[in-house]
């Protein structure tokens, strides 16, 4: 069973926002550590092994690139610049996680030493890369994205079969991803057809996708962060912001508590000082003389409690006469009725 210490383990990727540049990236890391996530996700990309000049676009965006695998060229690092990056993670107590695209990016993440593996919907299928990776020993995430069913259990049969600790994250590929495209119902699902840990990977660009993720179960969320929604790049629109991103870490970080601690309300006994002050008694609303029959027009309720009758009794005083006159506004007891 995949272990998850401290639950919702919270990871924010930074993904491809830092348009190749180290400068950028370093930036992303130092700003993400202070948002209370627990781990910063990257891709490593690594061109000539995972792609080839006949790869396309998702999304015709780049500005200077002529094919998808000039874009990955140019977004690659070197497996120095890598350790490197891992080495400032580390630093900042942040878990570094990376996704590989290819065999030798599983290579490189050895040598760098990373906790665990993400892999991305798009490599669920790529059965050559998991044998890889489940000679690692290492715990796996899995992105459910473009996968259907059918797919993720030969995928999590086959992982399991080799002794694989798996979780899986409910996530939909589209970008930014649309209220009636979050799939919230298969958190449960998922939970209960494999009984491993769920967790939600998040591109909606808004808090309360994730917020709401958590309070229905899930274990582990994922988003991408941005500095600004409006920079280059092909997450920007689908990403949260660093001050979305700190804003969502302290609420899911309360969910979590409020369900950690299920409240009983068989008992009110906590609260019995406040209900003496907050709860009613019966009053007469006018002056009212000697033998006049009750009615309910005659009534009021006025705190304090336990000052009159119990306003929760009033139609065992409709009907009875007073014994003594009532002033406008007085308690009414049950010494005052015949």
């Amino acid at each position: 069973m995949f272990s998850i210490k401290d639950k919702p383990y919270i990871i924010a990727e930074i993904g491809q926002a830092h348009e190749g540049s180290l400068g950028i990236l370093y930036s992303y890391i130092d700003a993400i550590a202070k948002t209370g996530v627990d781990a910063v996700k990257f891709q490593m990309h690594i061109a000539e092994a995972e792609s080839s000049d006949k790869e396309p676009f998702r999304v015709a965006f780049s500005l200077e690139d002529k094919t998808r695998f000039d874009y990955w060229q140019r977004m690659g690092f070197t497996l120095e610049q890598w350790k490197g990056i891992k080495k400032h993670c580390d630093s900042l107590s942040l878990d570094f996680i990376c996704s590989p695209f290819s065999n030798l990016a599983v290579d490189w993440l050895e040598e760098i030493g990373q906790k665990y593996y993400k892999i991305g919907s798009g490599e669920v299928n790529n059965f050559l890369m998991l044998e890889k990776i489940a000679k690692t020993g290492k715990p796996v995430i899995i992105s459910s994205g473009m996968s259907s069913l059918s797919e993720l259990d030969k995928t999590i049969a086959f992982l399991k079969a080799k002794n694989v600790e798996i979780a899986i994250l409910q996530c939909t590929t589209a970008y930014p991803t649309q209220p009636e495209q979050y799939g919230l119902n298969m958190i449960q699902e998922l939970k209960a057809k494999y009984q491993i840990p769920v967790g939600f990977s998040d591109h909606s660009a808004k808090t309360e996708t994730c917020i709401a993720a958590v309070a229905l179960g899930a274990e582990i969320i994922e988003f991408h962060v941005v500095f600004d929604r409006d920079m280059f790049g092909p997450d920007s629109k689908s990403s949260l912001t660093i001050s979305e991103t700190k804003s969502l870490v302290a609420a899911v970080r309360n969910i979590a508590k409020a369900l950690q601690h299920p409240i009983d309300k068989s008992s009110t006994s906590e609260f019995n000082s406040l209900k003496q002050i907050f709860e009613k008694s019966l009053s007469v609303n006018k002056d009212l003389p000697i033998n006049h029959t009750i009615s309910f027009a005659d009534l009021e309720a006025k705190k304090p409690k336990n000052h009159g009758i119990l306003a929760g009794k009033f139609q065992d005083v409709i009907g009875k006469k007073l014994k003594f006159e009532k002033k406008k506004w007085d308690f009414l007891n049950d010494e005052d009725l015949i």
